[in-house]
């Protein structure tokens, strides 16, 4: 059976509470080479290694493949972090309460920001490369955000869209830390 190992980069250097999913931000070295010596020894021989294209998640792919010089590593757009169109790089306290419940009143299809992505259709990219993940039924490490790593456990419960604000996944999910989904179509 192959397994989908996805990680959450390392904290980034920014103030708490910025709206920064499309922003490319760097993460803290020290906490991308420490995430990145958690994860490496427990990596199967010969996983797929997919990075986000932004700057946070290739450190830390980049770590990996440092220790773990067998595995061949690449960018890809699809496991990028949802943009939030007018609301990047702003505090999430400074984003007027009505324009954020105007974008939860229709929270699959309303663009976060006025002109960033909507659910759908950060879902549909997410879906994408976890559907050609689950076709290849070979293991995998996408090094990624928060909002992906949540989109993927709706997808593995057969979610393809979160239709509504309470339908999205809460809880925390710890930067440098991972989730794992097995794949039931490579059983």
């Amino acid at each position: 059976m192959s397994t989908l190992w996805l990680q959450r980069h390392a904290p980034v250097v920014a103030e708490p509470g910025l709206c920064y999913g499309a922003t490319d931000l760097e993460a803290h070295a020290d906490a991308t080479l420490a995430a990145a010596q958690r994860i490496a020894p427990l990596l199967p021989a010969g996983i797929v290694l997919l990075s986000s294209p932004l700057r946070r998640c290739v450190a830390l792919a980049g770590a990996i493949a440092a220790l773990r010089p067998d595995l061949q590593w690449r960018h890809d757009a699809r496991l990028a972090e949802m943009n939030f169109g007018a609301w990047e790089g702003r505090p999430w306290s400074a984003i007027p309460r009505e324009d954020f419940e105007a974008w939860t009143a229709d929270f699959a299809d309303a663009p976060a920001g006025v002109h960033g992505e909507s659910v759908r259709v950060f879902m549909q990219r997410v879906a994408a490369a976890h559907d050609e993940w689950q076709a290849a039924k070979r293991d995998a490490l996408w090094v990624t955000h928060a909002g992906v790593l949540r989109a993927v456990s709706l997808l593995q419960r057969g979610v393809r869209c979160a239709e509504t604000a309470a339908d999205w996944p809460a809880g925390d999910m710890p930067f440098g830390g991972w989730l794992t989904f097995d794949n039931p179509a490579s059983a």
